[in-house]
């Protein structure tokens, strides 16, 4: 009986396969490049950004301002032109309370835990925003609804990206 290597579910191959030249196989390592286009409508986003702006775009037929920005409306399925800026603040839509790192390694007890919301901006239409974290508050205080101001890192420390915006922090109201 021959000896046929199987994978979970595959086909089993011989050595004989192998050798025979039925199947092919090779060992070599590639060198590939891996590159990522932003497309034209968060590059000018994300160059706002940098700017220390935020930027959505609008329909003009169903009047909704977009964030992030797109260059269609997937509502009324047309064209999106026309540029609008927004403030940087906004209210807490949902949050969460995060004790493991992005690699879900555990946080550590001495650790405070990362809050990362989904912050509807000011000036775009309900229920556009974007997902950040949260700073300058305990966990305990944070609240839905709550009003939250941007926090930029330094005009000079900026790259054109959404870290540009170092976290949202709770704000007064009045």
């Amino acid at each position: 009986m021959e000896d046929k290597t199987r994978v979970a579910g595959g086909t089993g191959l011989s050595a004989e396969d192998i050798s025979s030249g039925k199947i092919f196989l090779t060992e070599d390592s590639l060198d590939c490049a891996y590159a990522w286009d932003t497309g034209v409508a968060v590059n000018r986003y994300l160059a706002e950004l940098k700017r220390g702006k935020i930027i959505a775009t609008r329909c003009k037929k169903c009047k909704r301002i977009m964030l992030p920005p797109r260059l269609f409306c997937e509502l009324c399925f047309i064209p999106c032109s026309d540029w609008q800026y927004v403030r940087d603040t906004g209210i807490i839509n949902t949050f969460s309370i995060c004790h493991v790192h992005w690699d879900a390694s555990r946080i550590g007890k001495d650790e405070k835990p990362h809050l990362p919301a989904v912050i509807e901006i000011d000036g775009a239409s309900p229920g556009m925003g974007i997902m950040h974290a949260l700073g300058e508050i305990k966990p305990e205080e944070i609240k839905i609804g709550m009003k939250v101001k941007a926090v930029w890192k330094p005009e000079e420390e900026r790259t054109g990206s959404i870290t540009d915006i170092k976290y949202f922090k709770p704000i007064q109201e009045g």
